[in-house]
């Protein structure tokens, strides 16, 4: 079988993330043509199917979805193997701005940011923290950290840390006073802490079970916009509030806290940080996210 080109696994992978041939070829800079072309050919040397095409949309099959499983962390490590040849870590320097959710922002603080800094002292991280998605391309970002869901799709995503997932907390005296539901729907009959989006919306709570999402506007007169004190008014009693689980784990640990509707809070989301495709990656940058997969 002839050799299977690094060209035409990278081009597999654009069509892969961006789902479609016209964009993956503008990314490439080569016709949507030659890159349908180049795909067909792939195939043919693998003798599977790996894109399921319509004059809609494109869609990995099963054999597609395995090779990018199998193909992504060994371009990964590629790219990183070039980039240490490229520079040394040392003559790094320049100011990385990151716009980060708070969550995000915990993790990297806790995981990553010592270790970096300790090792590119030159680099100047700037990393700032807000509820809202901002376009980090028109306010001078060089990357964003947010829920992989909440991503723009013309963007490139690292993935890192561990699955989260949203619960239903309450105190044991709210519990004992209110008593406990057993289904999402009887929180209709509760008080229940609202969460104020970014947007101005109040978030609806989403549950899950077998696989089948139930989304509620829930009932309560407290709205706020910040998770941590979301927990600090569940605490108190003040009523159930829905919060990701590293921000309730430290009350949970304490006892002043107790999940609630357990089974319909399964993990669901991971957070990443992202950047544009359409811009030449910043050396700093690139040795952030090597610093992050390195977490992993």
């Amino acid at each position: 079988m002839k050799n299977i080109s690094l060209t035409d696994l990278k081009a597999f992978l654009q069509v892969a993330q961006q789902r479609s041939f016209q964009q993956a070829a503008n990314e490439l800079g080569v016709s949507r043509s030659s890159l349908s072309h180049a795909m067909r050919g792939l195939e043919s040397q693998l003798g599977v199917r790996l894109l399921h095409r319509t004059t809609r949309s494109v869609s990995l099959s099963e054999d597609g979805t395995a090779l990018l499983e199998r193909i992504v962390p060994l371009l990964n490590a590629l790219d990183d193997a070039l980039d240490a040849t490229r520079f040394r870590p040392q003559e790094l320097h320049g100011t990385l701005r990151i716009n980060a959710n708070e969550g995000g922002a915990c993790w990297l603080l806790q995981h990553v940011v010592d270790d970096f800094l300790q090792a590119h002292p030159q680099v100047v991280l700037d990393l700032v923290t807000e509820g809202r998605l901002v376009d980090i391309v028109a306010e001078g970002f060089d990357a964003g950290v947010r829920l992989v869901e909440s991503v723009p799709r013309d963007m490139i995503a690292v993935p890192f840390g561990e699955m989260i997932r949203f619960i239903a907390i309450a105190s044991p005296h709210y519990l004992a006073e209110a008593g406990e539901p057993r289904h999402p729907n009887d929180l209709q009959h509760h008080r229940c802490i609202a969460q104020r989006l970014p947007s101005g919306k109040r978030y609806r709570w989403e549950f899950m079970q077998n696989g089948k999402p139930l989304t509620l506007n829930v009932p309560g007169n407290l709205c706020l916009n910040n998770s941590a004190l979301m927990v600090e008014a569940v605490v108190k009693g003040l009523g159930i509030a829905f919060v990701p689980e590293p921000y309730a784990q430290s009350a949970l640990a304490d006892g002043q806290v107790v999940q609630v509707l357990e089974a319909w809070s399964p993990p669901n989301a991971r957070l990443c940080l992202y950047y544009s495709s359409h811009r030449q990656v910043p050396a700093a940058l690139k040795a952030f996210i090597a610093a992050i997969r390195e977490k992993q």
